[in-house]
């Protein structure tokens, strides 16, 4: 399979004003998927433009044909799985069936607690979308659903028609241990990683390889046990939060080389930031267009 390039086009810039060039251009380069962030503030950007993800994609859907839309990553922090499914099979008929949600279990930014409620710890977020998923998986199959569970519940909830994917639109399930990777080994069409957070700030491009490596495999580990095939859940890497930071964007070169080590691991999808000026996502925006088209054909 040839690898997969995507993009993330943050909603930072008003849709008259930009926001609707970008999604337009991400179509005309070849990119695969479009995704954007699904958070209500996100850190450097807190205090300027941001706008919702779900209407952003909407707008996206209606200008665009081919570039599939997606969310880099959906969570429980402010969503709760059964307005949730309405709006994703409202998006997947107006795309005519090009959603993709990345989902994951949050952090504790902003969004934690925007609605007033105390961070949970990380365990915490790991029991929610342990229950989110599986009920959101139930809500885009079914037509009608019940359910009790210890933190979200639906009665008698409907869903007609469904998406436009059957049996339901494509989950990439974000995660690094081994809960979430059973559930994007049970519930998955995907499974995505930003690397191994703690290599960040002081890790080097080999180490972060390794760590990368070894999550690889041991989601293949958690596959065998749950009866999944491994070849068949695609495997996305979101970039830019690795040591090498922004280093792969500064040269066509430097990209292919880059993405040929994460391919070697087994990855099917690697997905870029759309340039940024004076922000962590900053780049030669031409020579980001150039890896756009250029790079899936020496990467095959």
């Amino acid at each position: 399979m040839s690898l997969r390039l995507s993009t993330v086009i943050l909603p930072y810039r008003r849709w008259h004003e930009g926001g609707r060039a970008a999604w337009t251009r991400a179509e005309q380069l070849g990119f695969h998927t479009g995704y954007t962030y699904d958070h209500l503030s996100w850190r450097t950007f807190r205090d300027g433009p941001w706008f919702g993800a779900v209407p952003t994609l909407t707008a996206a859907a209606s200008i665009t044909d081919r570039l599939r839309l997606g969310t880099l990553v959906t969570s429980p922090n402010f969503r709760h799985p059964v307005t949730l499914a309405k709006e994703l099979i409202s998006l997947d008929d107006i795309s005519r069936g090009r959603v993709t949600l990345g989902i994951g279990a949050g952090g504790s930014g902003f969004d934690a607690t925007a609605l007033g409620q105390e961070p949970w710890t990380p365990r915490e977020r790991a029991d929610r979308l342990a229950e989110f998923v599986p009920l959101l998986d139930r809500l885009l199959s079914e037509d009608a659903v019940s359910y009790e569970g210890d933190f979200y519940s639906a009665h008698e909830a409907r869903n007609i028609p469904g998406c436009v994917q059957r049996p339901r639109l494509p989950f990439a399930v974000a995660a690094t241990g081994p809960r979430g990777m059973r559930l994007a080994a049970r519930f998955g069409q995907a499974w995505v990683t930003t690397g191994d957070p703690k290599l960040y700030e002081n890790g080097t491009p080999e180490q972060s390889i390794q760590a990368i490596r070894g999550q690889a495999e041991r989601l293949d580990d958690i596959c065998a046990e749950v009866g999944r095939d491994m070849t068949d859940l695609d495997r996305v890497l979101l970039t830019g939060f690795t040591p090498d930071r922004s280093g792969p964007l500064q040269s066509l070169n430097a990209f292919v080389d880059f993405a040929g080590r994460h391919v070697e691991l087994g990855f099917t999808e690697i997905v870029i930031h759309w340039p940024i000026p004076d922000s962590q996502f900053a780049a030669d925006q031409k020579v980001f267009e150039q890896i756009a088209m250029e790079a899936p054909a020496q990467l095959r």
